[in-house]
């Protein structure tokens, strides 16, 4: 397919300040935070948040499927080198889709130096994503991008794409994201942008990096540096981010230990409770009065999805919430049919349960789990899977024997990584996240021999707002819909402010 191009998408005016939203929607899983979900979150005028983790195996899989409603390559007409967009579409661009029973092909995967074409898809899917977030929005309208720092090989690519597609807001958690602001300095002056490598057992510093003008020539066009909001836990790691201008945030959320997807572990040693999961205490919980004496924007997160949460949040001195569940539930969110039919279902019954699971993620991170039946919650259908890593986010780069970095995967067939000097313990429990996530949103790979990949939903474990929700909305609720009941208590000055 030939591409036709048209100029990039507008960056922010440097300068201009950047509206501070009362209300957040959560960067959530892969995809499930999508440019749908985002766009209808910015142009109410709150931050709306799309997932920057893997939309280098969501584009590719999108395009494998023809590209339905043609958005993505309604983007990539207006990515600013044609030439890179036009090489993605003719690796995976496929007209009218695969066939059903055919495997998506597999694309790069990202190492500490990940091939041009891996890194190509990274820019250019997350350029996209947001891209098309923005499409059409009045232009204070704000969008933002979730990345973990435990992803660390695939952050300075994705954070590239997102910055030439004019990404307002930046947020990052899932570890202590202390280079990411020089990181974004670096990229919006053109220059080549590093992070240092979590190696284990490394005994040499090793970075990874992405190269504007290596990709892109004298095709980069000028770039805005975005707001960077730094999740943390506890007001230790804000206070110590604060502390040095260079490594310093624009602002925070903090995040409690009931918010979805991957959550700080307790402070010292892990306990668990009757149903085995870990055992958060008052050391967990952030101090809000210090959190406000920092002085930089903080939102809160993690049980803060109902109006009184709201109201409380903004008490403590907090410009609002990240809300993640509310919005994950919504039709507006990438969520597949399948799932979301399941977890309405569940809601309605007074049924649904989230487990927060200390085993479930190869990055020893705990993981909150829906329980729903066919999925990989349960323990027979996540036995019956054949364990591999083809997906690779999570992989932990290590230092070999020989002084070269290997790669390897909690997750992976076990006899792999005790080769590769992993500890058998570190296996135990541990679920394909990657493969999982893409499942929920309808991408999940086919394999060969027929076998099908299971979904794995994560939530927020507070389900209060959307118990309430159900029962306005039983057939479901919009993302709008979400929005006015968060902010019901609000005062009319605040409300007429957004």
């Amino acid at each position: 397919m030939a591409l036709a191009h048209t100029e990039h998408a507008p960056t922010p005016r440097p300068g201009r300040e950047r509206r501070r939203p009362v209300v957040i929607q959560g960067g959530m899983g892969v995809a499930i935070s999508g440019w749908r979900l985002a766009r209808e979150v910015a142009g109410a005028g709150h931050l709306g948040v799309v997932s920057g983790t893997a939309m280098d195996a969501v584009i590719s899989r999108v395009l494998q499927d023809g590209d339905p409603g043609g958005h993505y390559r309604r983007a990539l007409a207006h990515f600013p080198s044609p030439a890179m967009a036009q090489r993605v579409l003719d690796k995976y661009f496929i007209d009218g889709g695969r066939a059903t029973d055919s495997p998506y092909k597999p694309i790069p995967k990202l190492t500490l130096e990940t091939a041009v074409a891996g890194e190509e898809l990274g820019v250019v899917g997350n350029f996209a994503e947001v891209w098309l977030a923005k499409e059409g929005l009045a232009e204070d309208a704000v969008v933002g991008i979730n990345c973990l720092e435990k992803v660390q090989m695939g952050t300075p690519t994705a954070l590239f794409g997102a910055m030439l597609a004019g990404v307002d807001y930046v947020l990052m958690g899932a570890g202590i994201p202390r280079e990411i602001p020089q990181l974004l300095r670096s990229l919006a002056a053109g220059e080549v942008g590093r992070i240092s490598a979590d190696v284990a057992g490394g005994t040499v510093r090793r970075h990874i990096e992405v190269d504007p003008r290596g990709l892109l020539g004298e095709e980069l066009p000028p770039i805005v540096k975005p707001d960077f909001l730094a999740i943390v836990s506890v007001d230790q790691l804000a206070t110590y981010l604060h502390r040095d201008p260079d490594i310093r945030p624009d602002g925070f959320v903090v995040e409690r230990p009931p918010a979805g997807g991957h959550s700080a572990p307790p402070r010292g040693r892990l306990q668990l409770d009757e149903l085995g999961e870990p055992v958060y205490g008052a050391r967990d919980e952030a101090d809000l009065d210090k959190m406000a004496a920092i002085g930089l924007p903080f939102w809160m997160a993690g049980a803060y999805g109902t109006p009184e949460g709201v109201a409380q949040a903004l008490s403590a001195g907090a410009v609002g919430v990240q809300v993640g569940t509310l919005f994950a539930l919504s039709v507006d969110s990438g969520l597949a049919p399948g799932p979301r039919a399941q977890l309405m279902d569940r809601l309605r019954g007074g049924t649904l349960t989230v487990r927060n699971d200390p085993r479930a993620s190869p990055t020893g991170f705990p993981f909150k789990v829906a329980t729903l039946e066919g999925t990989a919650s349960e323990p027979e259908v996540y036995e019956a899977r054949p364990r591999l890593c083809d997906l690779s986010y999570l992989r932990q780069p290590y230092q070999r024997e020989d002084g070269e970095v290997g790669y390897r995967c909690a997750a992976e067939p076990v006899h792999m990584y005790l080769k590769k000097g992993g500890d058998l313990e570190e296996t135990v429990g541990r679920k394909c996240l990657c493969n999982g996530l893409m499942a929920n949103i309808g991408l999940g790979q086919h394999r060969k021999d027929g076998y099908d990949e299971d979904t794995l939903v994560t939530l927020g474990q507070e389900l209060d707002g959307a118990e309430e929700l159900i029962v306005r909305h039983p057939e479901g609720w919009r993302a709008l819909d979400a929005l006015a009941y968060l902010q019901e208590q609000l005062p009319a000055v605040r409300l007429a402010s957004v």
